[in-house]
């Protein structure tokens, strides 16, 4: 009896691997296209959708939106902001904000006089 079952279950296990599997008849081909200007949307035939997206003609050469990388803003800063930016990078000593050498408080003030200037939007305009 336990020779029976084991040998009809190895007999479905057989045929249910032979069986190839059949693609469903149902299945829609879509079709999703971006459309610039006045081009034409092409038309569906009657087993695939598809659907048109249109933006105007001067996005058509354009990286895409989601593409486009604003955050590094360094690339446009100009170079003169650049080089304040770096005035005082490695200095040590007098009017340097470091703790190394004579002079490292007054640079330290110095440094907090240029950031707040510069927060105010005065430039050179406003002195303390």
């Amino acid at each position: 009896m336990m020779l029976r079952s084991l040998t009809l279950t190895a007999l479905a296990a057989t045929l249910a691997a032979t069986l190839a599997p059949v693609p469903a008849i149902a299945q829609r081909n879509e079709n999703v296209l971006v459309i610039y200007g006045d081009d034409a949307c092409p038309t569906s035939n009657g087993e695939e959708i598809v659907v048109c997206a249109r933006l105007p003609e001067a996005e058509r050469y354009r990286i895409p939106e989601q593409l486009r990388d604003t955050s590094d803003l360094s690339a446009n800063e100009s170079w003169r902001s650049r080089a304040q930016a770096l005035e005082y990078v490695g200095r040590t000593g007098i009017n340097s904000c470091t703790p190394v050498g004579p002079g490292g408080v007054s640079g330290c003030q110095a440094e907090l006089m240029r950031a707040a200037r510069a927060e105010r939007g005065g430039g050179a305009l406003i002195d303390f």
